[in-house]
């Protein structure tokens, strides 16, 4: 089969042209991104050596499980192997799709190769690097054709020959963005072949958190009141009333879902309730009921390191103190075969299973108040889906709330979620409202970049922590000129589970700005669907239509979040900016005059489409602007962007300019004197 790059569609291989859009397969460029990835090498260590002295066939049968074993845990956390070397092997986790987590997934990964591979007496070395790389989206690996692209392939490379013996070196990205969740040891700093300086390294040694677990935020817990009493007053009428509650709290990566519901725990521990937590993963699942099964472990004292015989012993004696010996023999098999405690049995149908569920938890919540909290239930399977709602519909006359929390990716596989239910409710967690913002950055940050931290993160208390924390670790407070990966990471993944088209039209948005018009859009060729694909970006909340647009008879957007816009503009890859930075001036030109905002608008365009001496006039027409205007700080602006421009040869406008700064400089300096004396004469 052979996939359409244009829209995703898998034709027979000897089809010349996609099946669905028509476009001539042989000609498809390849489609490229610049992503945040993290890169695992794993290598034998003497290998190369020792097969010298090995028959073929020997070799193979070394080779065979230790690739299989390598590939099993890589592809177990998400990740993708791109290649097996003889004895290495590489893999991606990031590219082609970003989760968000992925240095945490390939330290695991690597964490879990290492264990893996101690039983086939192979001494290896592994590494894994973070940074920026430039992804063939469309490659084939099982074809030979290399997926990434970048330093960060090498540098890792480098990492793994240094790493000790069974041992797993991380470079300095992986370390600042999972040494929450792992413990490292420093290692001396790597001196790599063609780096200038020494490559800082740690040694993973273990995971400091179970899988798919959050460290606690640091931060306070601020700007949640309204919600927080929302919930308690749920709760409240659930345990007074003895009527079950189903609560879904929908939000985006990062707003503080799982704060609000540790929050709301403590509250329910205080008013004589308890709390059975259990959260859905998106990779290493062991069953489709994996988040309730952590719950029944929870309640039954039952551990991952206990022996199945010990986990059968403890779910039998729970049981039967929860419901008699009566019912114990039929409800504890059922709930062992749904912990995957019990392989060798099987239930008729589903409804005699989801039946033993319920009376398990109708007798857990009669001994006291219990509140069930399913976490991340955008990524449960449908089964687990169908009985949280079984469980909210069918429980009667019981002191039990069911606390859900879910991006609103759920809502496009259960678009009726809650619906038909007597007692349920959605609450919406919107972003923090400026002064919340401004209040938590100021926790977080002692000087006055509180500010500015607060203004950019736009209301997400991640961001603001992610971003506050890059300002601390920067030397000198120095200015960053892209976002933290761990920032670019969530919102990758974001971007990445839409919709082929409506993700295309997003990243060519993202070329024109933060606001940006249908006209530019078309101008891109994007004009098929347009209404259809930015209906369903506003439904998601990644765009919205402007009340009042600047330009006549057109419409204008603006993207929800500049932190969003930012992480689709930097998926681009430089050519494919160039070509749009053109088509977007154009438009620009053929709509606009040659005054007011959209010359500056122009030149930067022109700028960043790689047409310097179209820029350059464009940024002296704005400054002479700015002049007439007494914008003369912004003229000083203009003018040293265009200065920057200048061919080095012509000496004769490098003049011109540089007078044109100068004056502006003059009178900017007067203007700065004249409201200080005017501020002194107050």
């Amino acid at each position: 089969m052979n996939a359409c790059v244009n829209c995703g569609q898998e034709n027979p291989s000897i089809a010349r042209f996609c099946l669905a859009c028509g476009r001539e397969l042989s000609a498809a460029t390849p489609r490229e991104e610049r992503r945040v990835v993290s890169v695992i090498f794993v290598d034998l260590v003497g290998f190369t050596a020792q097969s010298d002295q090995r028959d073929p066939e020997d070799v193979q049968a070394i080779l065979g499980p230790y690739h299989e074993c390598a590939r099993r845990e890589i592809e177990s956390f998400g990740g993708r192997v791109e290649k097996f070397i003889g004895d290495a092997v590489m893999g991606v986790f990031g590219a082609p799709t970003a989760y968000g987590d992925d240095a945490e997934r390939a330290t695991r990964a690597a964490l879990a190769v290492r264990d893996a591979l101690r039983p086939l007496d192979l001494q290896f070395r592994i590494a894994v690097n973070t940074g920026e790389a430039l992804v063939t989206i469309d490659a084939r690996p099982e074809h030979g054709e290399a997926m990434v692209a970048g330093d960060v392939v090498n540098t890792a490379a480098r990492l793994q020959h240094a790493a000790p013996v069974d041992g797993i070196v991380v470079g300095a990205e992986t370390h600042r963005l999972t040494r929450d969740a792992i413990v490292y040891e420093p290692l001396e700093a790597v001196v790599a072949k063609g780096k200038a300086d020494a490559v800082e390294a740690w040694l993973a040694v273990e995971a400091s958190t179970p899988v798919g677990e959050r460290r606690s935020s640091r931060a306070p817990f601020v700007g949640r009141t309204r919600e927080l009493e929302v919930l308690r007053g749920i709760w409240e009428r659930t345990a007074a009333e003895r009527k079950p509650h189903l609560v879904t709290v929908f939000g985006q990566a990062g707003v503080g879902k799982s704060r609000l519901a540790s929050e709301f725990a403590a509250a329910v521990e205080q008013l004589g309730g308890r709390t059975i937590r259990g959260r859905s993963l998106p990779y290493r699942e062991s069953s489709a009921y994996f988040a309730f099964a952590l719950q029944v472990k929870q309640l039954c004292g039952i551990f991952e390191t206990d022996t199945r015989e010990v986990g059968l012993r403890k779910l039998r004696e729970e049981v039967e103190t929860l419901v008699g010996v009566g019912a114990a023999d039929e409800i504890s098999q059922h709930l062992a075969i749904l912990l995957g405690l019990d392989p060798d049995h099987s239930v008729s149908d589903r409804e005699t299973l989801f039946f033993s569920v319920r009376v398990f938890i109708e007798a857990v919540a009669r001994d006291r108040p219990t509140m069930l909290v399913f976490e991340d239930l955008h990524w449960a399977d449908s089964s687990l889906l169908d009985l949280v709602e079984l469980l909210a519909g069918r429980l009667r006359d019981l002191p039990i709330l069911v606390l859900a929390l879910a991006r609103p990716d759920l809502l496009d596989a259960r678009p009726a979620w809650g619906g038909g239910l007597a007692a349920y409710s959605a609450l919406p967690l919107e972003p923090l409202s400026q002064e919340d913002s401004r209040l938590l950055a100021e926790h977080l940050l002692a000087d006055g970049a509180s500010e500015a931290v607060a203004a950019n993160a736009e209301g997400n208390p991640l961001f603001i922590e992610q971003l506050a924390a890059t300002m601390l670790e920067t030397s000198a407070g120095a200015a960053r000129t892209s976002l933290p990966n761990s920032i670019r990471g969530l919102l990758a993944a974001r971007l990445d589970a839409l919709p082929a088209k409506e993700r295309t039209l997003l990243l060519d948005a993202a070329v024109v700005g933060k606001t940006f018009w249908r006209g530019a859009l078309e101008a891109m060729g994007d004009g098929q669907e347009l209404s259809d694909l930015l209906g369903a970006l506003e439904r998601r909340d990644l765009v919205r239509r402007d009340t009042v647009s600047s330009f006549e008879g057109d419409r204008q957007y603006s993207f929800t979040h500049v932190l969003i816009r930012d992480a689709a503009y930097e998926l681009l890859p430089r050519a494919r900016r160039r070509e749009r930075h053109a088509q977007v001036a154009r438009f620009f030109e053929q709509v606009t005059s040659e005054v007011g905002e959209a010359t500056t608008a122009k030149a930067r365009h022109w700028r960043d489409a790689g047409e310097p001496e179209r820029a350059l006039e464009h940024f002296v027409n704005a400054g002479e602007q700015a002049e007439r205007g007494w914008a003369k700080e912004q003229a000083v602006a203009l003018y040293r962007e265009a200065l920057a421009l200048v061919p080095e040869g012509d000496m004769a406008l490098r003049r011109e300019v540089t007078m044109k700064l100068a004056v502006a400089l003059q009178a900017e300096y007067h203007v700065t004197d004249a409201r200080l004396l005017g501020l002194g004469e107050g």
